[in-house]
């Protein structure tokens, strides 16, 4: 694999869609589609009833025609759903899965890495969040059955994923330790139940890191090592690592970041590793400053997030793209949104979950469970409990109401971003807007008769005329 002077990012649920990736892998750059959530985005797009029988052909790939065709037969609507009416729900991920929910995962995972490399010859990559666990093992074997190239992960420490990558392309038995509470807990995936094992290709790894440390660990600690790093700061979209230190608030309410949170990139070069810096590095200028630091180059989310083929609903994109013209569009870095407990980058969109009268009327609702917490209970049985859950809920799960204080469901605002909000009896799930410091610079893919800009405008923008593609 030839190393890229870009990575576009992989955001949200589906916002990194196969549409952008394959646009810009197609480009000559690496295309990365979102790990996130993709059982409930196969099942709503089935459920609206696949237009352009993109999903079709995909599925009709598939190794085993039998697994997909179940999934095909549970969730297609012909025509769609219509307006006004529920997506039909899915088993939510737990210890000892159905194995309808695994196949789900596998079949979700290769769609959208087959679409993604569609039509082309250029790697794909595929971001996944390690703070969301359960579902990681299917989706990666799904992945590497389309042929994904690279696995990018952040949001915790992934040290075990380079080790899973090897057994899973091996065909052999995988295990994942989960982070508990107070509590010890593992998840397991053996190819040769859904009639796999068969040597893959195994996969790069890139781990998404905010210091050297971190960095460290995964080359040297890990069997086998990282192949490479996306060294994220705090203006990057989508989750960020807290300040390290105690927590100081700005007076707007967001984490106050110190010269102790900047990466020390000579210990970073000391590893030899390729490297892309991210967070306010998408434009030319920014490439130049990254290949002068002795990155191989940058990672881009904001600047392709809101271009013609990413994942975000058109009206909603639409509006973004306006308001930037404008000069009236915000982000806030806010530490208690999320309920991961990192800060989390909310672009301030009406109408969303920005709106803190929105929020407040929301009806707290999970049951998506994607960042449910897991936790061994006082009976030593193992449970899920989200801080953005029923407040009751949490609290008779053991939790402390304080941590509930500000959360917001991640899970259904993003999904409803892209268009696939959940109708529910007395509303709509309201979305969630996620989008780096860089958004107030998108107006410079427009122009006076410009309101929409496409993936390749970006590349071509961030390249320019003095940077080399490799």
């Amino acid at each position: 694999m030839e190393y890229p002077r870009i990575i576009q990012g992989g955001m949200g649920v589906a916002v990194s869609s196969w549409r952008l990736a394959n646009a810009v892998s197609a480009h000559g750059q690496l295309g990365v589609v979102s790990g996130t959530a993709l059982d409930v985005v196969l099942c709503r797009r089935l459920q609206n009833g696949d237009p352009g029988g993109h999903l079709h052909a995909a599925m009709s790939q598939f190794p085993i025609p039998e697994v997909a065709e179940r999934i095909w037969d549970r969730y297609f609507i012909p025509g769609g759903i219509g307006t006004n009416v529920p997506y039909k729900s899915k088993p939510i991920h737990s210890l000892r899965p159905p194995k309808l929910l695994e196949e789900l995962m596998l079949v979700a995972s290769f769609v959208e890495v087959w679409l993604a490399r569609r039509g082309h010859s250029g790697p794909v990559g595929m971001n996944l969040l390690e703070k969301i666990q359960l579902p990681t093992l299917p989706t990666l074997y799904g992945a590497m059955l389309a042929g994904v190239k690279v696995i990018l992960m952040g949001a915790g420490i992934p040290r075990a994923i380079p080790g899973l990558l090897r057994n899973l392309a091996r065909g052999e038995r995988a295990e994942q330790r989960l982070d508990v509470l107070g509590g010890e807990a593992k998840i397991c995936f053996d190819p040769k139940k859904f009639g796999f094992g068969e040597p893959l290709p195994q996969p790069k790894f890139f781990g998404i890191v905010a210091s050297a440390s971190l960095a460290q660990l995964l080359a040297k600690k890990c069997d086998p090592g990282a192949d490479g790093f996306v060294v994220e700061g705090p203006s990057a979209g989508g989750h960020n690592a807290p300040p390290r230190g105690s927590l100081v608030l700005s007076e707007r309410g967001e984490p106050v970041y110190s010269d102790r949170d900047l990466v020390d990139l000579e210990k970073l070069r000391e590893l030899g590793l390729p490297f892309w810096m991210a967070g306010s590095y998408g434009s030319n200028r920014g490439l130049q400053e990254a290949i002068a630091l002795g990155a191989q180059g940058v990672q881009v989310g904001t600047a392709f997030a809101f271009c013609d083929e990413s994942g975000f609903d058109p009206d909603l994109k639409s509006e973004v793209l306006r308001r930037c013209v404008s000069n009236q569009m915000g982000v806030f870095t806010d530490p208690k949104a999320s309920p991961t407990g990192f800060p989390f980058k909310v672009a301030s969109v009406q109408g969303s979950l920005s709106d803190a009268s929105v929020a407040a009327a929301r009806n707290r609702v999970c049951d998506l469970g994607y960042l449910r917490q897991c936790y061994q209970g006082t009976d030593g049985k193992i449970g899920f409990r989200c801080p953005a859950e029923p407040v009751e809920d949490y609290v008779r799960k053991g939790g402390d109401p304080a941590d509930c204080e500000g959360r917001v469901c991640v899970c259904n605002g993003l999904l409803a971003a892209i268009g696939l909000g959940q109708q529910r009896r007395d509303f709509r799930e309201p979305a969630l807007v996620t989008a780096g410091d860089d958004l107030a610079h998108l107006k410079r893919f427009l122009g006076p008769s410009k309101t929409t800009y496409t993936a390749a405008d970006v590349i071509d923008s961030l390249l320019g005329d003095s940077v080399t593609v490799c």
